[in-house]
């Protein structure tokens, strides 16, 4: 069965003590979970390769890519595609369009193809966060969840005593530290990964 919010949401309420609702609504713990996957997508954001692109007719250097659905950002243009080594082109990006920075103007309908970041994103219809990604964006929504409700319960009589507001601050702090150190990890490993790889070949200008 694939990963939705109401999937994710069911586990964040297993993790917080609270399988019913009590003191979360879904809409609150569905706040708690985006704030938690964005915080992911700028760190760790989905790698797509996006082909299917050509170059325009008449022949232009300018290529239009708002058909990349929750861009990030661009990482290579490679063109022409499938050669060995890759022809990683140098370019510049403005708006939705990439311009290929070539003295050489590229053939008209030639495919182009552009290696990309975009957003995960977390709803109904499911998740495009890998499994270990869940897991960590679980992470940080519980923070989220803990620290807010410790504001709200604060200086209010709760069943669970005068301490709850302070137990709650202190789970949701110890669940931001450990996601924030998730989150410098992925970093580290995102930038070794980029270091080992050649992002960019010798071309002609």
């Amino acid at each position: 069965m694939p990963t939705d919010i109401a999937a994710l949401r069911y586990r964040l309420r297993i993790d917080l003590g609270e399988p019913a609702v009590d003191r979360w609504t879904d809409d609150d713990l569905d706040r708690h979970i985006q704030h938690a996957v964005r915080d992911i997508n700028r760190v760790a954001p989905r790698e797509m390769l996006a082909t299917g692109l050509t170059i325009p007719d008449p022949a232009s250097r300018q290529i239009d890519v708002l058909s990349l659905i929750d861009r990030v950002s661009i990482l290579a243009l490679e063109y022409p595609v499938g050669g060995y080594p890759r022809r990683l082109r140098h370019f510049e990006v403005w708006g939705d369009t990439v311009t290929m920075l070539t003295e050489t103007m590229p053939v008209a309908g030639a495919e182009v193809r552009i290696y990309y970041t975009a957003r995960h994103t977390v709803d109904a219809d499911g998740s495009t966060l890998p499994e270990y990604l869940e897991d960590i964006a679980l992470v940080g929504a519980a923070g989220y969840a803990a620290l807010e409700y410790s504001v709200y319960v604060n200086n209010r009589v709760t069943v669970g005593g005068p301490g709850v507001s302070d137990r709650l601050r202190l789970f949701g702090n110890d669940r931001l530290m450990q996601f924030r150190q998730d989150l410098t990890a992925l970093r580290r490993e995102r930038l070794r990964a980029l270091r080992a790889g050649e992002l960019w070949t010798e071309d002609e200008r």
